[in-house]
Formats: structure tokens, sequence, C-alpha cells
């Protein structure tokens, strides 16, 4: 006897899947950020996007700044005649000139690269340092988890400019001034933002199934700590990034303004040229003044703005999501009657069945026999008493 096979329906949730390249799963995590950013809406989306076109305008204006400016930040003279000392602005210097007879236009533009420098830096080395202390401390915990708590508990107790003037002083003797000096002051201000971010996470993942498991089979600490760990406390550490760097362009408008910052034949720097347009701005001459201070907010209100939004998108317990009306189709179906004809197509929706009762012909309902269950029965009305007595 032969046995006949059916073909099962395949569906398409529950079937197994092909395992994934490693390309696809290395780019997992940014392909999910960018998922939910195309989901943004309403206020979140408003302040990402505005952001980010912000933010992408201060990063091409650092980056070309050669291209845009018309002089160097330090040039005070062209084709051998000095530009004009605290002069209103003109065709020539289209945002004037400051008291040192420098052009504002290059000294705006170079300082939003000079600014750019010091914020990629120092972004960068806090994040490093910070995650990987983080991560260190989390998960060995013990003695080396209470002294690095105790450290970074000490440096987040100081006022973080105060903290930067400190040890920028420090890092002035060792690597001289410059850049370099600036962003390595800032730099210990955010250590212990990350520190205790990840930190945190990295507490409450160490004692996770998978991470059980993976030391169950033998898995180094490095290992755990870069494949298991890892992953799973850096989702905030963006968000963070974003408002770091935005503080950062502060932080180093603040040091520049107090005379602590990068020396002004070193590079160009917002918070030295307020500083230096103080006396211009009682005096009337407000050009010194207001565009410097005009990039510095821009620059600010777009890291923040990007950040506040990538916060409102990323995380899961502040994200909304659209709720989208259901709308159910309407029943219909078709009736067919006896002894007529019913034209081809005709459709009744059900509130219409509801309400029509078939038609029977009169043939049918002569050729019907009755049913026991309903005989037919009359029922004589009563007779009134005035009709009674007229009887007698």
């Amino acid at each position: 006897m032969t046995q006949t096979t059916l073909p099962v329906p395949v569906d398409p949730e529950i079937t197994p899947k092909a395992p994934k390249s490693g390309k696809s799963v290395r780019f997992g995590g940014l392909r999910r950020i960018v998922i939910a950013v195309r989901q943004a809406h309403g206020v979140p989306k408003f302040m990402l996007w505005t952001g980010a076109v912000l933010t992408a305008l201060f990063v091409i204006t650092a980056v070309f700044a050669p291209l845009i400016a018309p002089y160097d930040f330090d040039t005070y003279q062209s084709g051998g005649k000095n530009f004009p000392k605290q002069g209103a602005p003109d065709g020539d210097h289209w945002f004037g000139t400051t008291v040192q007879s420098l052009d504002v236009v290059s000294r705006t533009v170079y300082g939003a690269r000079t600014a750019l420098e010091v914020m990629v830096l120092a972004v960068v080395f806090s994040l490093v340092l910070g995650v990987l202390l983080g991560l260190l401390s989390g998960y060995f915990g013990g003695w080396l988890d209470r002294i690095l708590v105790l450290v970074m508990d000490a440096l987040f107790a100081f006022p973080y400019l105060l903290l930067a003037i400190v040890t920028g002083f420090v890092f002035s003797g060792i690597t001289g001034g410059g850049v370099v000096t600036a962003a390595l002051s800032i730099t210990v201000v955010y250590i212990p933002q990350y520190f205790r971010v990840v930190r945190a996470s990295a507490l409450s993942a160490r004692e996770a199934t998978f991470v059980e498991a993976a030391r169950a089979m033998g898995a180094k600490p490095s290992v755990v700590i870069r494949k298991y760990l890892f992953g799973n406390v850096i989702q905030s550490v963006p968000v963070i990034g974003t408002m770091n760097a935005a503080d950062a362009i502060g932080t180093l408008a603040g040091l520049g303004f107090l005379g602590l910052g990068i020396q002004p034949t070193d590079a160009a720097e917002w918070g030295y040229d307020l500083d230096r347009a103080i006396d211009d701005a009682n005096a009337g001459m407000w050009w010194t003044t207001v565009y410097p201070g005009a990039a510095m907010v821009i620059a600010i209100l777009g890291f923040t703005l990007l950040g506040e939004g990538l916060n409102d998108v990323l995380n899961p317990t502040m994200r909304r999501r659209r709720i989208t009306k259901v709308l159910l189709p309407t029943f219909t179906r078709r009736l067919v009657t006896a002894g007529t004809a019913q034209p081809a197509g005709t459709v009744v929706t059900a509130k219409t069945a509801a309400t029509t009762v078939p038609a029977q012909s009169a043939e049918s309902a002569a050729a019907a026999p009755p049913t026991a269950a309903a005989p037919a029965t009359t029922t004589a009305p009563a007779a009134t008493a005035e009709e009674g007595e007229a009887a007698k």
C-alpha cells in the first residue's frame, strides 16, 4: 500500500529562517536605531531633526573653515594695509573687525573648528575611559569597585568648571597649551558620568542568565565583558555623548572667557573673543559680541536638541508609538429567494439581511402541508354585557 503525504502549509512566522550573515548581525544595533528614528513623530521628531540640522551646519562650518573664512584667524592686514580697528560691518568685512584689527567672520568660523576639535577629543577620551572603568567596576566588584566609586564620587563632587581649571593647570605643565590640553582638562569632568551609567548597567547585566551560562562554559572575563556586557550597557552612551558635546563647547568658552583656555596665537576661540568684546559692547560696538555669541548658542542648541531627541526616540520608557485605527471589513452575504430571480452579483449586507424576509409564491404556499407545531385555531371575540341583554 502506498502512503500519500499531504503538503503541509508553511507559516512564515514560525518557519525557521536561515542564519543571518555576520554583516547583518554586526549592524543590527545600527539598523534598530535607524528604524526607531524613522518611526519618530511629534515633538521628539521635531527636536531630533532640528538638532541634526543645526549640528550638521556647525560641523560643516568647522570642517570647511579654510574655504568659508575670507582670512586666517590671526590675519590683520591684506595687501600690506591693516584692517580698520573696531570697524563696523561693511562690504569688505561682513561682521566688522575687532579691537585687534581681526576679521570677525574669520574668527567666528575658525572658532567653530577649535570647538569641534576640543569637543571630539574630550568626548572620545572620556567615553573610552568612562566606559572601560565602568565595565571593570561593575563586572568584578570588590575592592576595585570601591576604589573607583570613591574616586569618581570625589571628582563628581567638584564644580565642573573649577575641576576643568585645576586639571588645565596640571596638564599645561605636561603637554603645554593648546587644543590637547583643553580637551584633557574637559575629559576629567565627563568621565564620572559615563562611569556611573555603565557601572549601573553592568551590575544588573552580570547577573543575567546568558552571562552565567557563558561563565559556566568557561569563558574568560575579557570575553564575557566584550561579547555579552558591552552590547547591553552601551545603549544610553550616545545620548550622554551628545549632551556632553554641548556642555564641552560651553566649558571651553568658559575657560577662554577666564583667560585659561587656548592661547589666542594658537587658535581662534569664542570665549576669548567674548572676553575681549566686553568693552566694545559697553561702547556700542555690538558686532564683536553678537556673532561669536550667536555661533556658540547655535552649536550648543543643536547638540542639546539632538541629544534630547535621541533620548526620546531610543529610550523605550519614553518612546510613544503611533496608534492606528483598525477598520473591520463589512460582513456581506448573498440572499437567494425561492421563486424570484435575483440579478447576478446582488449582495445584501448583514444589516439589510436581518430585516429582509424571503418571499414565497402562492403555489408553494398552498402546496406546503400544515405543520403540527403551529395548528390553525380560531378565537371568537368575547361578547359584551349589552349585547347579551339585547339577545334575551
